[in-house]
């Protein structure tokens, strides 16, 4: 629920001091565990201010990773860039004679400038070497999920109805049912998943199908939530042989009440494969968000040297089981998700088309996650809430759509009982977006005209990100509880305009050189388009 948090430092800060002879300490970072990005991103840069000049890098990798910098004995620094080891993630392996070992991918670049120009380099390079083509990143449809503050993983027909019919009516083009539609009534959804078959209980004479056939009825595509990793302990699952799940210690992993499932295991895949093939050819399911809530840790030692290497052997064979699924079917939009941001690596992100942004539930702090997520994501996978609540103001409800009109909307919330002033600022956000916005965001490139966003716990400071290409420029710009009037340098030295809200009070002046914005009240935000 805190995404993206950039933070600067000098390197003495972080551990590396220069004390005049040599170092044995060093800048360090690392993960454990299939949580790619439980505690930080597996990318990072380094500013030489005196040279002008910013290096940049991302590891590639959906598990454990470490890197550092440090100085060599000869006193010449270094960057470090691994995956799975022996010291941080007990990833040791054997190596018998002729065999080789594959380490995982990075990529390193270097720019002249700082972090907006090493922000813009590593987005460029991200749609060249890691996007896989698919026509949703190309068009950024509109997703409507019911799980926050919607639905909440308790789905029944007769809740869903209203709820489809506002989100159709609002312009949506995915309607996405969340946890729960496995679940029986009286059942707990969590610890049930494992088969994922439509509960009995929930969706009346006509069923699940029945429910997805009405989802297509108003014109939008069907998407269902899969955690096909994991099985519940209560999951007949449960009885499969062991040989299915991760092991340690001899004894099966249980992590927050579920058993993790192997994916190099052919049973497992075959399983999985059953599941997904039931869903998009006999259920015309078009969309699959799949989450993945528990953390495996060190992985397991079924057919390893190590628990790391098995955790290794399994992240690989669950991408390579993606990538079949996608050759079976092209149009399929698969969402990476774990509990929001949990794996936000280009290791998943090069096999999914959309990456969930967080499970922040207040929207109010959502714009640092925003502003620092679109330097770690490509804007046309970085998947933001927008949620506001029967009860919430148009201020509210506009704030919300700001939070999201740069990257994907995934829209949620009470839509179906909104005030007529929150409702039409909804359904005017996502006009504008489909409009006058989207078709753009595939070819920009994030930048911070205030420079690095503040972070999640500084309340006052406003928030600025926007994206660009060589003829305009989007900003998204938030008031929080801090000053009414927010300053910003006018880039292109263009024509600036109030894109979204106009009609809440917002007050626009600019100059060749500068752009104010004035918002009468706290917590309100807008989207303003600068042209050459």
């Amino acid at each position: 629920m805190s995404e993206a948090q950039w933070q600067s430092a000098p390197p003495s800060r972080w551990g590396f001091l220069e004390n005049g002879y040599f170092s044995l300490t060093a800048i360090m970072f690392n993960n454990v565990g299939s949580w790619s990005t439980m505690s930080q991103l597996p990318i990072g840069m380094a500013e030489n201010r005196d040279i002008g000049v910013t290096w940049f890098w991302q590891i590639e990798h959906n598990g454990s990773w470490h890197w550092e910098i440090s100085e060599t004995g000869n006193r010449t620094s270094y960057l470090y860039l691994g995956g799975p080891d022996e010291l941080f993630s007990a990833a040791w392996k054997n190596l018998q004679p002729g065999q080789s070992y594959d380490s995982v991918p990075a990529a390193v670049g270097c720019v002249k400038g700082g972090f907006n120009e090493a922000a813009a380099a590593m987005t460029a390079y991200r749609r060249k070497a890691c996007l896989m083509p698919h026509q949703d990143n190309a068009k950024c449809s509109v997703i409507f999920n019911d799980y926050m503050n919607c639905l909440n993983a308790n789905p029944t027909t007769e809740k869903e109805l209203p709820v489809i019919d506002a989100a159709a009516a609002a312009g949506c083009e995915y309607y996405v049912i969340d946890a729960g539609w496995y679940a029986e009534l009286k059942e707990t959804w969590w610890e049930t998943v494992g088969l994922w078959q439509p509960s009995k209980t929930r969706f009346g004479t006509n069923g699940l199908t029945g429910l997805l056939d009405y989802i297509r009825g108003k014109g939008m595509i069907p998407g269902l939530w899969l955690e096909i990793e994991v099985a519940g302990i209560k999951s007949p699952l449960k009885d499969k042989p062991d040989s299915w799940f991760f092991m340690r210690h001899g004894k099966r992993v249980i992590a927050n009440g579920r058993f993790l499932l192997d994916f190099r295991n052919p049973e497992v895949r075959a399983h999985a494969d059953e599941v997904v093939n039931r869903l998009v050819r006999d259920y015309r399911v078009g969309y699959i968000k799949m989450d993945y809530n528990v953390d495996t840790l060190l992985g397991t030692e079924t057919d390893a040297d190590s628990f790391g290497q098995g955790l290794l052997g399994h992240q690989r064979a669950y991408l390579a089981w993606t990538d079949a699924v996608h050759q079976r079917f092209p149009e399929l939009v698969i969402e990476n998700c774990s509990s929001g941001g949990g794996r936000m690596d280009y290791g998943m992100l090069s096999h999914h088309q959309l990456q969930s942004s967080s499970d922040q539930p207040d929207y109010r702090k959502y714009p640092s996650i925003v502003a620092g997520g679109l330097a770690a994501v490509l804007p046309e996978q970085f998947a933001v809430w927008s949620y506001p609540k029967a009860e919430d103001d148009a201020d509210a409800a506009s704030f919300n759509m700001v939070n999201a009109m740069l990257a994907r909307i995934h829209q949620s919330g009470g839509i179906a009982n909104l005030k007529p002033e929150s409702r039409q600022q909804v359904h005017a956000g996502i006009r504008i977006y489909k409009e006058q916005i989207r078709q753009h965001i595939p070819h920009m490139t994030p930048f911070y005209p205030l420079g690095l966003p503040p972070s999640m716990a500084d309340t006052k400071s406003p928030v600025v990100v926007g994206l660009r290409d060589s003829e305009r420029a989007f900003v998204a710009v938030w008031r929080l509880a801090g000053a009414e009037t927010v300053s910003l340098p006018n880039t292109f030295g263009g024509r600036v305009s109030l894109l979204y809200p106009t009609d809440l009070g917002i007050k626009l002046e600019s100059t060749s050189q500068t752009v104010e914005i004035k918002f009468p009240r706290p917590h309100m935000a807008a989207i303003l388009e600068i042209t050459k």
